[in-house]
């Protein structure tokens, strides 16, 4: 049985670019720290080349860990949670819901590298959601609540609680409104 927290493929690869788009906005946080390190710039291409179709869906599953960053690689926590937010994104191949993830960790790595500024994990949150094309929000759309489906990565565990719980919780509520034009103009997801 398929995990409702997988998608389709087709599905997987729209919200793979959105969540490339996430976890780059994050990036310069993570290089700021490591800055001859690219493991994180290689898994955000390596996510937009599987949404644009050049790379096989079984092939990135087997590769989806390859080129991680480890917690211990980095000391600044909004480094680590940029690092985190690439691995989502290119774990998306594997199932849609980490889309939200990489999403969640791009909004943490803000809040982390500005806490004076507690507006600026909204900002983050509302930027997300209105540079996701309608094809991207009906697609996460599908996702289960977080912490309601066991069988993936919205599951009991990391991302369904803490801080991560709630930011994915947040960002699924915005995702059941209506789509916006806050900005005066939607790009789509990349």
């Amino acid at each position: 049985m398929v995990s409702p927290q997988t998608l389709s493929e087709g599905d997987r690869r729209l919200v793979a670019g959105w969540a490339a788009d996430c976890a780059e906005r994050v990036l310069g946080l993570f290089e700021a720290e490591a800055q001859k390190d690219d493991r994180p710039r290689v898994a955000i291409a390596r996510a937009r080349a599987f949404s644009r179709g050049e790379l096989k869906t079984a092939d990135e599953i087997r590769r989806r860990f390859v080129g991680g960053v480890p917690a211990s690689d980095v000391k600044d926590p909004a480094a680590a949670a940029a690092a985190r937010a690439a691995g989502q994104a290119v774990a998306v191949c594997h199932m849609g819901a980490h889309a939200l993830g990489a999403a969640a960790y791009a909004i943490k790595a803000v809040r982390l590298a500005a806490p004076e500024r507690p507006e600026a994990a909204e900002d983050e949150i509302r930027w997300q959601l209105t540079h996701m094309s309608t094809e991207v929000r009906t697609a996460l759309r599908a996702l289960p609540p977080v912490g309601q489906n066991r069988s993936g990565p919205l599951g009991p565990g990391l991302l369904s609680s803490g801080q991560l719980g709630t930011i994915i919780r947040d960002l699924q509520a915005g995702v059941t409104l209506p789509d916006q034009d806050d900005q005066g103009g939607r790009t789509s997801t990349s």
